[in-house]
Formats: C-alpha cells, sequence, structure tokens
C-alpha cells in the first residue's frame, strides 16, 4: 500500500513540475489514480499489473454509480496521463490506456448575462457592508468592484486573476499579461471602467490592506495575503444575486464576455486568444451560445416568428 501511495506522490510531482498543471488539476488527477488504485486493489491487481480491461471496468463501474459524463471524461484523461508517464518511467510495461476513449459529453449551453445585466454587476454592491451615501468606498469595496470589472472586462479565470501580480498590469496600454493553464502567457486588453477600478485600487484601497508578505499580488484578502479563488466567487456570486441575474460564479462573468465579444463582431480566433484556449472548438462554444440569444430575440420580436 505505501509503495502505492509512493507512486501516485510521484506522479503528483510530474503533474506539478514536467506537467506545469495547477493545484485543482493536482488535485484532480491524483483523486482519480488513487480511487482507480482501490479499484484495481480490490480485485488483487497492483499497479504494475494495469491493463487495459481493468481501465475500461473501472470506468464502466463510475458510469454504473451515475457518475457525470464529464467528470468521467476527466478520469479518462487522469488515465491517459498516468499511464503514458507510468510506462516512461518502468512502473507499467506498456501504457495500457492508449486505447482508452472517453464517451462524448453533452454539451450545456452556459448561461450569460445581456449587457445590461453585466453593467448591472459592476455597478451591484458587492462587498459586505453597506456604503453610505457620500461615503468613499472602502478598501475591500473597491477590490470587490475591481474583481468583477477584471473578469467581465477581460474573460479571464478566476485562477489567473488571483494570480496577477502589480507588474504584470501595463497601465499605459491597459492590457494585462496573464499565465494560463500550462503556464503559457496571453496579453489580454481591459477597458475604461475596468482601469478606473483598477487605478482606484492602487492609488486607495491596497495600500490599506498590503502589508510586508502581500508581495507583488495585485489583489490582496481582508488581512494583506494575496487573494483566493474562493472569495473571488464569493464576491462574483453576491454582485450577480443583487441584480437578479442567473446564479453564476466566475466562470458566468468568463462566458458572458465570450459571448458579448462575438455578437458584437469580433473574430473566432481573437476571442480565442484573448480566453487563452488551446483549441478553436472550445471557443466556438459561445457562438452557439450567440445563436440561441439571437433566436430568442428572434422569436420574441419578429411578427413571422
Amino acid at each position: 500500500m505505501g509503495e502505492q501511495h509512493g507512486v501516485i506522490d510521484e506522479f503528483a510531482i510530474h503533474l506539478r513540475l514536467e506537467k506545469a498543471r495547477s493545484e485543482h488539476t493536482v488535485r484532480a488527477y491524483t483523486g482519480d489514480i488513487r480511487g482507480l488504485v482501490a479499484f484495481a486493489g480490490a480485485r488483487g491487481v497492483a499497479v504494475a499489473d494495469l491493463d487495459l480491461a481493468l481501465l475500461r471496468a473501472w470506468l464502466a463501474e463510475q458510469t454504473r454509480r451515475g457518475i457525470a459524463r464529464t467528470t468521467i471524461a476527466r478520469q479518462v484523461s487522469s488515465a491517459k496521463t498516468f499511464g503514458a508517464w507510468a510506462a516512461r518511467e518502468g512502473i507499467l510495461a506498456a501504457d495500457p490506456a492508449v486505447r482508452l476513449q472517453a464517451p462524448k459529453s453533452h454539451r450545456i449551453l452556459p448561461h450569460v448575462l445581456s449587457p445590461e445585466q453585466a453593467r448591472a454587476v459592476a455597478q451591484a454592491p458587492v462587498a459586505a457592508g453597506d456604503q453610505a451615501i457620500g461615503e468613499p468606498p472602502s478598501a475591500m469595496q473597491q477590490r470587490d468592484r475591481l474583481i468583477v470589472e477584471l473578469l467581465y472586462a477581460s474573460g479571464i479565470r478566476v485562477g489567473e486573476l488571483c494570480g496577477l501580480d502589480i507588474d504584470d498590469v501595463d497601465d499605459s496600454r491597459s492590457v494585462i499579461r496573464v499565465t494560463g493553464k500550462g503556464n503559457k502567457q496571453r496579453t489580454v486588453p481591459y477597458g475604461r471602467p475596468a482601469a478606473q477600478a483598477l487605478a482606484g485600487w492602487l492609488r486607495d484601497g491596497r495600500p490599506q490592506v498590503a502589508t510586508a508578505a502581500s508581495g507583488a499580488a495585485l489583489l490582496l484578502g481582508a488581512r494583506g495575503g494575496r487573494l483566493d479563488q474562493r472569495m473571488a466567487r464569493s464576491v462574483v456570486t453576491r454582485a450577480v444575486e443583487a441584480v437578479g441575474g442567473p446564479a453564476m460564479g466566475p466562470h458566468g462573468l468568463r462566458h458572458s464576455a465570450a459571448t458579448h465579444l462575438l455578437e458584437g463582431g469580433a473574430d473566432l480566433r481573437i476571442v480565442q486568444e484573448l480566453l487563452g484556449h488551446s483549441s478553436l472548438a472550445t471557443t466556438q462554444l459561445y457562438t452557439h451560445v450567440s445563436v440561441e440569444r439571437l433566436r430568442a430575440v428572434h422569436a420574441q420580436a419578429h411578427p413571422r416568428a
């Protein structure tokens, strides 16, 4: 059992250092492989003896238990990544996952805000505590406003937002340098409202909460540490709820930004670059969102709909 745990620990190191995967992905993949190893162990199969038949039996068990297709697709990816690594390291004689195939997932169109709702969310009272009329916003209110503005203005992921440093901001060109999946960097522009929120935070808000431990982090928690993703999600959820929008977190703002860009005439490949998608097919999901919204408007407004 200890040897199996050692293999999983080494696999986690491989994901972090060689694959440059996020901690979220490392936890998900190692959790999947831990489940696979337990499944194999219950059947008397050691890690070194994993084969295609057992992998398929493991996935069939997930299906029988009603696990979502998207989760099973990730488990297939985990198994493929593990199999290739273990074969290369000599832990397995051959990679048993080469012929493993993920189930086709049913793509669900994401909820998106209308442009009017997005403007309302950006102006919502997103920080805890009411701001008295005529009183300047608190540091946390400035930060929360910036969270919402930057997520919607740039379409970046919440992890990318929380990872921003002050030096990643080029206010002269109104762009930010974003480090995305696989440590790939890209440059993303932001608009005037986000620029105003950013200037206010850097000038007035951040200095109030920054400590010696803050380092170069752009966005900070109440105690001065780098903002964590859970707090960013909470901020967005409250802001959307405040204007009566559909239940969503930071990814909903990302979906909304992409959809509004395409509806405004942006080229699909430009949107792909802005979002940091490695595949154009991923970005094409948003064209379907736009079509659905156009159809809804047509059905409501056209006399012959």
